[in-house]
């Protein structure tokens, strides 16, 4: 099961490991600019939360010096980093365990770079801000106006910058070449030419999460400035903000090795090797938590930190603008930044994995508070400390005590009408990969009581968490918090709306339902296991009794050509889960140099489907035959069911699909 969850955070490097809470209040959605640097709706409010007068310096210390080492124990995790910043200023700054275990440094909060993963975009997103507030881009053209290369048409629709933001342009999930060790990462234009992903929906209308949009972007600050990325971003954001230990290059200038934190799986395994981020606009920072710190007083300080201004107050407040919804109670896109909902309070931020380092940066902007934290290690439950210390951070400056909202009473109805397997619009599409899409499907239940629950939302005893009605279609975690909304696409399919605004779910049918498909699967599987296994054995056993196979000429072969086909697709099976854990110690397997591995797995795969027309002809024969009893012809039939359970999980799961591009 490690080894399955470590594949899963390679392959899906996101910030969605965590789930988010909706928010408690209503707002619109944004659909459209009338003016570019003009927000729509406000980034803060003029009234100051409750209960901030405890966020001191000293408490929040001692708060998180009494939570973090027991944290970094439990989870078996290396070393954190973390800084809280508020009103403008570093209130806090610290780090907790080990930078590198063997040798005994501890983190340092001012000195030790940290690696915050997908938080990067928000760099890229601030430089593409800054040149829109210049006249030099417009959030609302054709992203190819501003390309040497041109995405494909598909849709009969442009992807905008907009699009991008909100990651709504349609794109399919990209891993291949995503990550790599020891090893230069592309040029920024090749990388972006050569991993053009599939458009699976139309742009501006699913947020599907996708770094290569990001990257895409990166490379339009890259066209548009005249400079190369990792010098504009230096130039205009590293710089005048101070963040003398902060870098997106790949591998670390040769002054700033000595402040990189290792990373591991779990702190008391080995270091493992400086990951290279090839889509590096997206996910290459490597920084300190003061550095962070400065970035976070720029925002919440609309654009400004000290006597620097790298963005206009205008377009500050634009940037922390609601910009793409799927309902009005959910939570939004920003301009880059993503919405969150906690303890009544609006949260602008981003998360970031890598596979070792674990990260979030959060916003208050109506407090003028914010946080970052990260962490070294995946740890023994893929990191939750980042989550405990946020949940817990906000529970203990800023209480809240949820309004008292009655159980609609048609929560039994829609609690069935919503009853289903989900899966994500975050997704490998056109590839093999594809299959991963089935394997982490959502399901939702309807419970006795009226709620639902989803199998994806578990409480951190590991227990269901149970979701009742607040709202036509939205249920609330009865015991939190968290909300999930349900609401049918353009296409009539029912899509549950989560925390985080960046993907959706959209209730799938039977063909793709992993709930039926992988029991039947399984059946199938087992059923050739134990033919093969039983294949020798009645050898054997004839032999011993001296008895012979009623079987001669063509029936002979059919029989032993039945069982050759039952092989091959187990090896194609087995040969597919080896590459993919392979993978987890080898990333280039997830590359051009893998694509020979995979072929040859998925030929076996062909030959084995190819096959199940010899099954086919086999029971066709066997009930023509006079000679043959019922008991044989079942069996025979049965054969054929089989390898019809396999050919399901092949094609629902595009297993066969010949393609150097997911």
């Amino acid at each position: 099961m490690k080894k399955l969850a470590a594949l899963i955070t390679l392959i899906l490097v996101v910030s969605f490991l965590i789930y988010g809470q909706a928010p408690s209040e209503k707002q619109p959605v944004v659909e459209k600019e009338t003016d570019q640097t003009k927000p729509e709706t406000a980034a803060q409010t003029d009234a100051p939360p409750k209960g901030l007068d405890k966020l001191t310096a000293a408490d929040v210390e001692a708060f998180l010096d009494g939570i973090m080492p027991q944290q970094l124990a439990t989870n078996d995790i290396a070393g954190a980093t973390i800084s809280v910043v508020k009103d403008g200023k570093i209130l806090f700054a610290k780090g907790y365990g080990y930078s590198d275990v063997k040798e005994k440094k501890p983190v340092s909060a001012n000195e030790t770079m940290f690696r915050p993963g997908s938080i990067s975009k928000l760099f890229t997103w601030t430089a593409i801000m800054q040149l829109v507030e210049q006249g030099k881009l417009d959030l609302n053209k054709d992203v190819n106006q501003y390309l040497d290369f041109k995405i494909p048409e598909a849709y009969g629709k442009p992807i905008t910058l907009k699009d991008i933001l909100t990651h709504t342009p349609g794109f399919e999930e990209q891993i291949k070449d995503l990550f790599t060790f020891d090893k230069k990462p592309f040029n920024l234009g090749e990388y972006v030419k050569t991993h053009i992903p599939r458009r699976i929906f139309p742009p501006g209308t699913t947020p599907a999460y996708s770094n290569y949009g990001t990257t895409l972007a990166g490379y339009i600050v890259e066209r548009v400035s005249g400079q190369p990325f990792d010098d504009y971003i230096e130039e205009h954001i590293f710089k005048p903000l101070e963040m003398n230990r902060s870098t997106f290059r790949q591998p670390l200038p040769a002054n700033l090795i000595p402040n990189m934190s290792k990373g591991y799986l779990l702190g008391s395994d080995d270091a493992q090797r400086f990951e290279i981020v090839n889509a590096f606009p997206a996910g290459s920072l490597s920084s300190t938590a003061e550095d962070m710190a400065h970035f976070m007083i720029a925002h919440l300080q609309n654009g400004q930190y000290g006597e620097a201004q790298i963005l206009k107050p205008e377009t500050a407040k634009l940037m922390h603008s609601r910009l793409f919804a799927l309902h009005d109670d959910a939570n939004a896109m920003a301009h880059g930044f993503y919405e969150q909902t906690a303890n009544g309070h609006r949260i602008i931020g981003h998360g970031g994995d890598t596979v070792q380092f674990h990260s979030n940066m959060l916003i208050i902007p109506d407090a003028n508070v914010g946080l970052f934290i990260s962490v070294n290690s995946a740890g023994r439950n893929q990191s939750p400390t980042r989550d405990i210390v946020w949940d817990s951070f906000m529970d203990r400056y800023f209480p809240y005590t949820p309004e008292n909202v009655k159980t609609l009473g048609t929560a039994k109805a829609d609690a069935a009408a919503v009853s289903g397997s989900y899966y994500g619009s975050r997704r490998a599409d056109g590839s093999l990969f594809r299959l991963l899409a089935l394997l982490g499907e959502a399901t939702v239940s309807a419970n006795e009581d009226d709620t639902i629950s989803v199998s994806m939302f578990q409480d951190l005893n590991g227990k269901p968490k149970k979701f009742r009605e607040v709202g036509p279609m939205k249920f609330q975690d009865v015991n939190g918090q968290e909300t999930v909304i349900f609401k049918p696409d353009a296409n009539g399919q029912m899509q549950m709306i989560i925390g985080y605004p960046f993907m959706t779910f959209t209730r799938i049918g039977l063909w793709q339902n992993a709930k039926v498909l992988l029991p039947v699967v399984g059946i199938s599987l087992g059923i050739m296991l134990l033919t093969l296994l039983l294949w020798p054995i009645s050898w054997f056993v004839r032999r011993h009794y001296g008895k012979k196979l009623a079987f001669t000429g063509l029936d002979w072969w059919l029989r032993f050509g039945v069982r050759i086909v039952f092989a091959i697709n187990l090896v194609f099976l087995v040969t597919l889960v080896y590459l993919a854990i392979s993978a987890m110690t080898n990333l280039d397997m997830l590359s051009d140099a893998g694509n020979k591995w995979f072929y040859m797995a998925q030929a076996l795969g062909v030959v084995g489907a190819l096959g199940t027309l010899l099954v086919i002809y086999n029971a066709i024969r066997t009930w023509m035959s006079k000679d043959r009893g019922i008991w044989m012809k079942l069996q025979a039939t049965l054969f054929v069911l089989v390898c019809f359970g396999f050919l399901w999980m092949v094609f629902a799961g595009n297993l066969l699909s010949f393609t150097s591009t997911y």
